[in-house]
């Protein structure tokens, strides 16, 4: 199983997430340069944290625009994995892999802190090693993970069951019906704010995170 790290001018969680593939997984994982057109090599695309371009005119927007994301639409398109973390997940929204929008966060600050998250499907890729209703907890860093869809949307997104996660208790950022993470209808593209690649290594003070790269691997690989 082969993971790919996309690479944008200022994405600063690409690292993270290459240890927990590479080595903590051990899986093959490359880097993948925003400018590459050619991932047919990878089984699983990961767009990582950060603030890609800047974050100029608003998060992803230019970065839905890159060559290597062009390349991740058509490897959605065949089925394939995507998991976006924060400014991945809003890459996501932008390049129309995911549906709604991040915006500013309700008291518009940047907020730092470790979140309660219950998983709301256990039946997925991502979240099969969890349990049904399970409060995990998670890192969060961001000024723009508050989610907003129209009336419309939201209803298809809980009627098809595509959150994934949801904040429990207090909701930190203002995110409609408290969402932190969605997949697409097909359940094979994720995106969520935050961090599980932050969450995967004991040392960091614990793995709850860990269990969806884990829970991939054994769907993909069988272990």
């Amino acid at each position: 199983m082969k993971f790919g790290v996309l690479v944008f001018p200022g994405s600063n969680c690409d690292r993270d997430v290459l240890y927990v593939t590479r080595d903590l997984l051990k899986q093959p994982t490359r880097m993948v340069w925003h400018e590459e057109t050619d991932i047919s090599d990878l089984d699983v695309v990961i767009i990582p944290g950060g603030f890609s371009y800047g974050d100029y005119l608003r998060c992803g927007a230019i970065a839905r625009f890159s060559p290597v994301m062009q390349a991740t639409v058509e490897h959605a398109n065949k089925g394939k994995l995507v998991l976006g973390i924060c400014n991945g997940f809003q890459v996501l929204t932008e390049a129309g892999l995911l549906p709604g929008a991040l915006v500013r966060n309700r008291d518009l600050h940047f907020i730092c802190d470790r979140v309660p998250l219950r998983v709301e499907r256990t039946d997925t890729t991502w979240t099969q090693l969890y349990q049904k209703g399970e409060v995990i907890t998670l890192p969060i860093a961001h000024g723009e993970g508050n989610y907003y869809a129209d009336a419309d949307t939201l209803a298809r997104l809980e009627d098809n069951g595509q959150v994934l996660f949801r904040y429990e208790g207090e909701n930190p950022n203002g995110s409609l019906n408290n969402i932190a993470g969605i997949c697409n209808d097909k359940g094979n593209v994720l995106g969520m704010m935050p961090h599980p690649e932050r969450a995967s290594d004991k040392m960091l003070g614990g793995t709850d995170g860990f269990k969806l790269f884990e829970g991939l691997l054994k769907v993909v690989v069988g272990v």
